[in-house]
Parts: structure tokens; sequence; C-alpha cells
């Protein structure tokens, strides 16, 4: 019998060697072939960051500083470089551009602090109602998001057919059903039309409130309010002690979110009012700041009370974030 050749084996530190050559060849493949795909993936992302927003609020910080009119639409190059003067006028609180500007940021105040404040009772009251399961919640649910899932336009469309004096529901159901003395009231014009953009902004925000803090609800225990009940704890005294504290953190976004769309709310006066007859009462600051640049076609000042408008939210944005840093902390 022949003896049965058997090959040579490899030593163990060759075997090492190709093993460790062939990881790191790989390893490196993989390292440049792959540093590139973060900065690939974030580049739409950071394109049209700056097409729709970096680059638009800088041409309006630019054309704050010339004195754009429809003289100039067609060569803005040519418009006449003022620097501070268009902010000037528009803070020169004795002139009728710096009035109307101060009365629309008054409006504007106590706008935002009605409705975001309404809103947010309305909607903690409402989740705090429905936090608890019983026959019919998903149908009260379903009924109380109905407001926000109506397109914007159309449910504005409608609330303004509502208001109309001698033909609106509003009127209909106050003097010609519930019999309340006196003649109907103009809802859209005058002092009333402060009162008529509340309503319909509290109806269109407060959805908002209550979806965000019945999600917020879903993540409290319910065993700490049996706790509590089992202590002698009453409805009020838990709201306060449990409920409160416990929503803080979902409380401390929505507050500031609702505070941002309302008081850049333009779509609401836009539409309810038409796009040239606002009243004083109902003169927020975005469409003023809209009729003082495409009605007058001073551009330039129109972009001036833009920039104040971003100063102004910016600050009180830091300062809201700073104390609520700082309560967070002491807690």
């Amino acid at each position: 019998m022949s003896a049965t050749t058997v090959p040579p084996q490899p030593d163990s530190s060759t075997v090492t060697k190709r093993v460790t050559s062939r990881g790191s060849k790989n390893g490196q493949h993989r390292r440049l072939g792959g540093w590139w795909l973060p900065y690939a993936l974030l580049a739409p992302a950071i394109l049209f960051e700056l097409l729709i927003h970096i680059v638009p609020m800088a041409t309006g910080v630019w054309v704050s500083f010339i004195k754009l009119t429809q003289i100039y639409l067609r060569n803005w190059g040519a418009a006449p470089f003022v620097g501070l003067g268009n902010y000037s006028v528009s803070l020169d609180f004795n002139s009728a551009i710096g009035k109307s500007l101060l009365n629309s940021f008054l409006v504007t105040c106590g706008f935002t602090v009605l409705v975001v404040g309404i809103s947010w009772g309305l909607g903690m009251a409402a989740a705090v109602a429905l936090q608890r399961a019983f026959r019919g919640r998903g149908l009260f649910r379903t009924l109380f998001l109905i407001p926000y899932a109506i397109p914007i336009y159309a449910g504005i469309i409608t609330w303004k057919f509502m208001f109309q004096k001698d033909t609106g529901a509003v009127n209909h159901l106050l003097f010609d059903n519930l019999g309340l003395p006196g003649d109907k009231p103009f809802w859209l014009i005058g002092d009333n039309a402060f009162l008529a953009i509340v309503i319909v902004a509290i109806w269109r925000l407060w959805p908002f409130a209550f979806l965000m803090l019945m999600a917020g609800l879903q993540s409290v225990p319910q065993d700490v309010y049996e706790a509590s009940a089992v202590d002698g704890a009453k409805p009020l005294r838990q709201w306060s002690s449990i409920t409160l504290p416990m929503l803080r953190p979902v409380n401390v976004v929505l507050v500031l979110v609702m505070f941002l769309w309302t008081f850049n709310d333009f779509n609401t006066p836009f539409v309810l009012f038409g796009s040239t007859a606002q009243p004083p009462a109902g003169d927020l600051i975005s469409f003023h700041i809209y009729n003082a640049s495409f009605l007058t076609w001073n551009f330039g000042t129109g972009a001036a009370m833009s920039v104040l408008l971003l100063l102004f939210l910016l600050v009180v944005t830091s300062a809201y974030l700073l104390f609520v840093n700082r309560r967070s902390k002491r807690a």
C-alpha cells in the first residue's frame, strides 16, 4: 500500500497574518466607501433648508436696509440704501406707521394671551375628562378633533358666513332663537372683530392642545390616582399634584408652539376679514405687515417690521426656555 500524501499545513502565524490583512482591507474599504453616506443623506435637507428658509430670510434682512418700493421692483439693485431708516420709521410711534404698528402689536399680544390660555384650558379639561375609559369615549375624541382635521380655509370661511349680520347662524341663534334684546351686531367690523377672531382661533387651536395633552396623559399610571384616592385626595388635588407635574414636559413644548403659531397667525384674519378691509380691532401683526408691504408697495418698511417681529419672537422664546430650564434645575 502506498502512503497517502498529506499537503503541507500553513503554520498559525501565516493564517493569522492572512486573516488580519483581509479584515483590515475590508474595514478600510468600508471606511473609505461609507464616510460620505451621512453627508449625502443630509445634503437634500440642508439644500431645501437653505432654499426655503435661510435664503428668503437673508433676502428679507437685506431688503429691510433699502428703500424698495414699486419704482424699483424690476431692479432691486437700484433701490437706495437707507440703513436703519426703515427701522426708525417703523419704531417712530409718533408717526402714522409707528402708531398703527404699535396698535397691531398690542392687539396681537391680547389675542395671543386669550387664545393660548383658553385653548390650553379647554384642551386640558377635555383630556382629563376623557382620560378614563367609558362607553363612547372614542366618539367624543373623534368629535373633539374635527376642527383640527378640517382644512383651515374651509373652517374659517364657514365661520365667516356664520358671523354675517342678517343671515349668519350666530345672530340667528342669539337673537331669533334665544331672544336676546337689542339689534343684531356686525361681528366682522368694529370692536366686535376682536371677539370674532378670538373665537375662530380658539376653535382651531384647542383640539391641538387636547391631542397633545391626551397623548401625555397616557403615560400617567392609574395606580398613582388610585393610591391618592385612598389617601383622600379629591379630583382637584389629584390634578394639581399629579397631572400637572407629570405633564410638565408636554406643557413646556405645547405652550411654546401654541404661542408661536398664534402670534404669527396670518390665515385667520386674512380669510375672515379679506385682504384689504381689516378692522383695527382684528389687525394682527402678521396681517399688518402683509398690508404694509403689498398695499402701500413699501417693501423695505414691511421687511423691517418682519425683522423686528423675528427679533421679538427670538427674545421671548429664549427668555421662556431660560426660565423653564432654571425652574427644572431648582425642582
